[in-house]
């Protein structure tokens, strides 16, 4: 994996902020500037880190929620392997960001399950869902997540989508008391979203990557649900949690007015357990063997020959 992961340095990126990105990003990359400077590798390496953290913790929520039968590492290796195949998903973005912050969400929301008092951890979510959306404001529509998981795993209490709700407004209402007292309405500008039709520009390589990863995914969405009520109730509730946050990443390109391939690094989660389980449910290892090589051949002849 590092091998994969090599052209992170080989060829460092500078981020470029987009209009739609927050203040907190646009901070981060002017915080980060002056150290660039004497450091070019700071973004390669906090990318670096932030893939690998992702990693681990997605398979650690696969692990813990059992959504295979037996423990494995699959999961991490997917999430590696296929944000590994676009250069656009190994840049310091803010999606990349978000992608963080997001599953750990999940990791929190397949938790309520087993938890009796879950105030606590519902503003947690919310609020760390408020925080994301100063690094990138589209990430508001995985509140959905949240409102459609505690539907999933929970019976209804009012209480806990209220708390759910505050949790996302408070750091909107410290945000505004800031611009109040630092007197500074003139200069803020309240960052929004455009319903466009999201496009993109990739090599005929990168659409066969692209082809690949839809294909594996589908083969393991029909997987899970062959083996789905198999499954204890806990686990199918984190799967259809997983399902959900699929179909909120989908839906965010559709809201975003800048169109680059670095913003469909969201789906990326998703669909690595989806590859995770064509992986693990494909009963002739040359299959998922011939898989794997497949992608990390594709990898190299993206990264090293064919690179943009």
């Amino acid at each position: 994996m590092l091998l994969l992961k090599l052209p992170l340095f080989l060829h460092p990126q500078i981020p470029q902020p987009q209009q739609i990105d927050g203040f907190l990003y646009k901070g981060l990359l002017l915080w980060l500037t002056p150290i660039a400077k004497e450091l070019p590798f700071i973004y390669s390496i906090i990318t670096f880190i932030l893939l690998y953290a992702q990693a681990i913790t997605l398979n650690k929520l696969a692990n813990d929620q059992k959504l295979f039968a037996k423990p494995n590492y699959l999961t991490g290796m997917s999430y590696l392997l296929i944000t590994s195949l676009f250069t656009e998903w190994q840049v310091l973005s803010a999606p990349l960001i978000i992608s963080t912050i997001i599953i750990w969400v999940l990791s929190k929301m397949s938790n309520l399950y087993n938890t009796q008092n879950a105030k606590t951890d519902l503003f947690n979510i919310g609020l760390v869902i408020g925080i994301g959306t100063f690094f990138y404001f589209p990430s508001v529509a995985f509140l959905l997540l949240v409102l459609f998981g505690l539907a999933l795993i929970r019976p209804f209490k009012l209480a806990e989508w209220v708390i759910a709700l505050l949790g996302v407004i408070t750091p909107y209402y410290f945000l505004l008391a800031y611009v109040f007292i630092a007197d500074k309405w003139q200069g803020y500008t309240f960052p929004g979203f455009a319903i466009t039709r999201p496009f993109f520009n990739q090599t005929n390589l990168a659409y066969i990557a692209i082809g690949l990863v839809l294909g594996a995914s589908a083969f393991g969405l029909l997987f899970v649900n062959q083996n789905f009520r198999r499954q204890l109730i806990q686990s199918r509730k984190s799967w259809n949690l997983i399902f959900l946050y699929l179909l909120i990443a989908i839906f965010i390109p559709f809201i975003n007015a800048t169109h680059t391939f670095n913003y469909w690094v969201l789906c990326a989660v998703p669909f690595a357990v989806l590859i995770a389980a064509t992986f693990f449910y494909t009963n002739k290892k040359w299959i998922s063997l011939s898989l794997h090589w497949i992608m990390v051949g594709l990898v190299i002849a993206l990264e090293y020959f064919f690179k943009k």
